[in-house]
């Protein structure tokens, strides 16, 4: 009778703990959601164009990386143009230490960028024109800059959630 009794209370424990959990992750997956939503919305604004008609990459090398945006639809020459007005601006911004609109959209300071700006000199940003929006190749030869590239670049894969190689 003590054993059956003893089961019983470890199943409810079990379940109660279960149950507290999925409540737990439920909330975190909402707060997640919310948190993106807030970004997107940010971003929107900052951008000058809609995030949900365009595609982001942000894609690492093995002298920096990435920047890519792009029209989901090839039709959609407004938000092309808002793409490449936008990455203009990005590479001359960042090529001058100004990280304020990634810094308003994420509402943070961005992993690496306090490096990025001191070691700006030795970082380069060059924008790329293509059919359907662009890119900013960002490059340098210094490890520590290069090491707050690739802190950047994770960082707004996951934010983004791209899905692009971490």
């Amino acid at each position: 009778m003590r054993i059956t009794a003893c089961i019983w209370v470890m199943a409810g424990a079990t379940i109660f703990s279960v149950a507290i959990l999925a409540n737990i992750s439920s909330a975190q997956d909402d707060a997640k959601d919310e948190h993106h939503g807030d970004a997107t919305s940010r971003g929107d604004h900052a951008m000058g164009f809609d995030a949900a008609r365009t595609t982001h990459h942000f894609l690492q090398n093995s002298a920096g990386g990435t920047i890519q945006v792009t029209v989901n639809d090839p039709a959609d020459t407004a938000s092309r143009d808002a793409i490449q007005h936008h990455l203009q601006h990005i590479a001359k911004a960042f090529s001058e230490g100004d990280f304020d609109i990634p810094m308003l959209v994420h509402d943070q300071v961005p992993p690496g960028v306090t490096v990025m700006k001191r070691l700006k000199s030795e970082i380069s940003y060059q924008y790329v024109a293509s059919d359907r929006g662009g890119s900013v190749e960002i490059s340098t030869k210094n490890p520590e800059a290069l090491a707050a590239i690739h802190d950047f670049l994770r960082f707004q894969i996951r934010e983004h959630h791209t899905g692009d190689k971490l």
